[in-house]
């Protein structure tokens, strides 16, 4: 996320010494992405950060995938996942590439006896259902129904959950994660024109500094297995930091959305994207005002791109039979649209409150073992007509 943000104590150049009150040095760390050339951070430890004990179990959480070339459209009953106590244990991939997993997730429990660490992947947390905290080795975010949780790879971090009802979805992102560049001038900073500012992202507020030794347990994500490091130091040792390269917070309910005279295509509700897939927010808003205006999105052709939507809340006007929680997908190769009845009913219509996240990735997804558990396998004859 391209904003400058400071936290904590740091000395007034990079590189140079920065001492303790006793005297000992702090330790410098780097936090960076695409080598030297990507956004980055320079934080200062307690100790250093290189102190590794023990290296225990290693195993693999990589999909089992059930269609690997798929041209069938599907609906998942994401809400039928079950919960389960332990954060990592929850989370259940549904769809994927060699770009990104889209995860589906209902913890029950914080993640009390374990940090985690995703060196794979930018992650995109959307919270469904739950409040609670993202604790992370830069700072802390508190979190509500409706917030997108942005947190770049490598970054080391905790999940505490206010109660045991919480569901999310999930997009691990395999490049880096960013602002849409259409809504953002050649500094970086987002135009008059874009749905969201600033103003609208939360950087973290709150930073936690440990200074322990001892036994530390962190899960390492790496090619889509755990690896399980013991670190001689608490990993939220960091006095301060500066830099770009940070978790930030950023509410759906802050999306500010753009209509016309006539149906506008998707790009217009985009909010997040990288170079392999979109991130989309649909959000309560006008429908359009031209006097023969058909609000209902037309018939259109997924040639290039895979289409992923998670249905959140309110009235889903272009489907039909469709609840909170579950999710569309709709890949390239065959046109999709309204269910019969949706665009005739859509005429009129002043205005829709329906609030859903969606996924366009330009490579095929596959779908994968715990997908087809959830799945709706008659969806695809839904638009024929009665």
């Amino acid at each position: 996320m391209p904003i400058y943000h400071k936290l904590g104590k740091i000395p007034h150049k990079r590189h140079i010494q920065f001492r303790k009150p006793n005297g000992d040095l702090y330790y410098e760390q780097l936090f960076g992405t695409v080598g030297f050339d990507g956004m980055s951070t320079n934080m200062y430890h307690e100790h250093r950060p290189t102190q590794v004990k023990e290296i225990k179990r290693q195993y693999s959480v990589a999909p089992k995938i059930a269609k690997a070339n798929n041209i069938q459209s599907y609906r998942l009953r994401g809400f039928e996942v079950a919960p389960q106590d332990d954060y990592l244990e929850s989370r259940k991939i549904v769809l994927t590439n060699s770009d990104c997993h889209i995860v589906l997730a209902a913890p029950r429990k914080s993640t009390t006896d374990y940090f985690y660490k995703n060196t794979d992947s930018d992650e995109v947390i959307f919270i469904h259902k739950g409040t609670g905290k993202l604790r992370t080795m830069l700072g802390n975010l508190d979190f509500k129904y409706g917030d997108y949780l942005v947190i770049p790879r490598g970054m080391i971090y905790k999940m505490d959950f206010d109660t045991e009802d919480n569901r999310l979805f999930i997009v691990e992102s395999h490049s880096p994660v960013y602002t849409p560049k259409q809504y953002r001038n050649w500094f970086g900073q987002l135009l008059e024109h874009s749905p969201f500012c600033e103003r609208d992202i939360r950087r973290p507020e709150e930073l936690e500094t440990y200074d322990q030794k001892g036994e530390f347990l962190i899960k390492i994500k790496k090619k889509d297995e755990i690896f399980e490091l013991v670190y001689a130091t608490h990993p939220f040792d960091v006095v301060g930091y500066d830099g770009f390269n940070y978790p930030y917070a950023f509410s759906i309910h802050d999306f500010e959305p753009i209509t016309g005279r006539i149906h506008l295509p998707p790009p217009v509700h985009q909010t997040f994207e990288t170079n392999a897939f979109v991130i989309c927010s649909f959000v309560p808003r006008l429908y359009d005002y031209h006097p023969l205006s058909v609000p209902a999105p037309y018939n259109h052709s997924n040639i290039d791109a895979d289409e992923v939507l998670y249905y959140v809340d309110g009235d889903f006007m272009s489907r039909n039979d469709i609840e909170a929680g579950h999710i569309s997908l709709h890949p390239a190769g065959i046109p999709h649209g309204p269910h019969p009845g949706a665009a005739e009913r859509s005429i009129g219509k002043k205005e829709t409150l329906e609030l859903a996240v969606m996924v366009d990735t330009f490579k095929p997804l596959m779908v994968t073992e715990e997908a087809m558990k959830i799945a709706d396998d008659k969806y695809f004859q839904s638009w024929l007509d009665k």
